[in-house]
Parts: C-alpha cells; sequence; structure tokens
C-alpha cells in the first residue's frame, strides 16, 4: 500500500500544505468511522491512542508525516524511498540500545554499508537544492523507526495511533492553508490516499512490532524502495540521478542480504530446535 502513496500523491498536483490537509484530514476521517462501526460491531476494539506510550508514538508518527510531505517536495522520488529504507537500520540501533536486542555482527556490518550508501545519496543533493529534502528524509526514517521501537516495547495494540496522529499535521497544514489559499488541482487522487491507501498501510505498519521485531517491520519499506521509484518514473519520467542509483543499489542489495541471512538463521535455528526437543 505505501508503495503508491508518493505517486498519488504527485498525481494530485498541489501545493505541500494543501495535500498534507486533504491527506492527514481524510486518514483521520477514516479512522474514526472504522473504529466506531468495529466499537458497535465488537466488544474487543483497541483504543485510538492506549496511554502515554500511545501519545509517544502519535507524536513521533505525526512529526515524520510533516517531514515526509516536506520531503517529497524538496528531493527526488528515488532520494526519498532509498533514504527511508535505512529506516530499517535506525530501528536495529534504537532496538540495541533502548531494548537491548543486540544486532548480530552482519547486521552491524550492514549499517555501516548501508550509511554510506545513505551519504552518497545525500551528497549528490548539495548544490542541487535537493540537500534539505534530502536531510528531512533522513529525519523520517529515524521518526518512524522510533515510532516502531517504542511500539515494539509496550507490546501494546498501535493500529489506529499513527491514524490519530494525523490531526497534528493536519492542524499545522490547516494554519498554513488559510493563510496561503487552497491550491490542488486534481483532489480526488489524495482524497482516496488519505481514505484507503494511508490507514490501511499504518494500521498493519503499526500492528507489526507485536508480532516480528522492530528492525523486521522496517525491512518492509524495501516494498516501497523498490516499487515508488518505479511507478514515478512510468508516470512522470523522473529518472534518478547516477548517485542516487548507486546509493539505491547498495542499500537495496545490503537489506536483500541481510533480511536473507535472517530468514536462513531462523530457519537454521527451528531445526536445532526440533532435534533437541523432538516431538
Amino acid at each position: 500500500m505505501l508503495t503508491v502513496d508518493i505517486p498519488l500523491i504527485r498525481l494530485s498536483n498541489g501545493d505541500t500544505w494543501t495535500i498534507l490537509l486533504l491527506r492527514s484530514g481524510m486518514t483521520f476521517l477514516s479512522c474514526i468511522v472504522v473504529w466506531s462501526i468495529w466499537r458497535l460491531l465488537r466488544t474487543n476494539v483497541p483504543p485510538l491512542v492506549p496511554g502515554w506510550t500511545g501519545v509517544a508514538v502519535a507524536s513521533l508518527y505525526a512529526m515524520g508525516t510533516v517531514t515526509f510531505m516536506l520531503a517529497v517536495f524538496n528531493t527526488s522520488t528515488a532520494n526519498l524511498v532509498f533514504i527511508l529504507a535505512f529506516n530499517s537500520m535506525f530501528a536495529a540501533l534504537l532496538s540495541w540500545i533502548f531494548l537491548k536486542e543486540r544486532p548480530r555482527p552482519i547486521t552491524i556490518v550492514a549499517m555501516f554499508v548501508m550509511l554510506s550508501g545513505v551519504l552518497l545519496i545525500v551528497s549528490d543533493g548539495v548544490g542541487t537544492g535537493n540537500f534539505i529534502g534530502n536531510l528531512l528524509a533522513l529525519a523520517t526514517a529515524c521518526l518512524l523507526a522510533s515510532a516502531i521501537t517504542v511500539s515494539r516495547a509496550s507490546r501494546k495494540d498501535m493500529g489506529f495511533t499513527p491514524l490519530v496522529a494525523v490531526l497534528l499535521p493536519f492542524s499545522v497544514a490547516l494554519v498554513m492553508v488559510s493563510k496561503g489559499g487552497f491550491h490542488v488541482e486534481t483532489p480526488w487522487w489524495i482524497i482516496f490516499n488519505g481514505a484507503i491507501v494511508m490507514p490501511i498501510a499504518f494500521f498493519c505498519l503499526a500492528n507489526g512490532p507485536k508480532y516480528i521485531s522492530g528492525p523486521e517491520v522496517a525491512m518492509f519499506y524495501l516494498l516501497e524502495t523498490v516499487l515508488a521509484p518505479v511507478w514515478v518514473w512510468m508516470i512522470f519520467s523522473e529518472v534518478p540521478s547516477r548517485n542516487s542509483l548507486i546509493g539505491g543499489t547498495i542499500l537495496i542489495v545490503t537489506l536483500v542480504i541481510h533480511s536473507l541471512w535472517q530468514l536462513n538463521d531462523v530457519r537454521r535455528r527451528r531445526a536445532t530446535l526440533a532435534l533437541r526437543h523432538p516431538a
């Protein structure tokens, strides 16, 4: 679902704050409608914001939404999604520091390799007007990884929390639009994005840490890293720069190798456990 987010933002053809206003407003409205219906039909509906931990997670998602939207309009799609892929390594680092989930040596090596790829992409923006956008993308990756880590630590149901979090960026966008005016050519794309795509994507993303580790959840951003530039290239003919392609390739190859190693390691452990404790 997340892979079509940026193309839908670009297709709506509006300014940053108008897009953020529509996207956030529709996401919140969709969240409240689904939550209300769920509450009428079932008794086990999860809370919108589970305590102070939920407030912290919501704040991180809210700030990430603002930095993400600003990055969309200040750097290329390829740069943005390549840098966002680095959030898996941010998540591994934060889990190591705060949750004492020490990463394996191969994960630490992968962090440094991916850091070199991110630095290559960011350096490509110096002098081209993309530098601030690249830094905003890096901030988004860090904020998302932080939200995933806090969710993992709490083990609470955070499915609706990132959807409620859009109230903060919605409020900021409302103030900015009231000053600068409402500018969007095709609002239906962003309305569809906010009402359908974002609620499904972030509900799944926020619930993922209940079942798997933060770094593993963050690694699924690899799908957006691979597919979003393809959609944008097909629709808008936006070709990534050479440094962006090289840095992005470093990120993707490193993530794929690391993911395959993790899967193989899990299978090996299960096989060893089955031999020790046969049924």
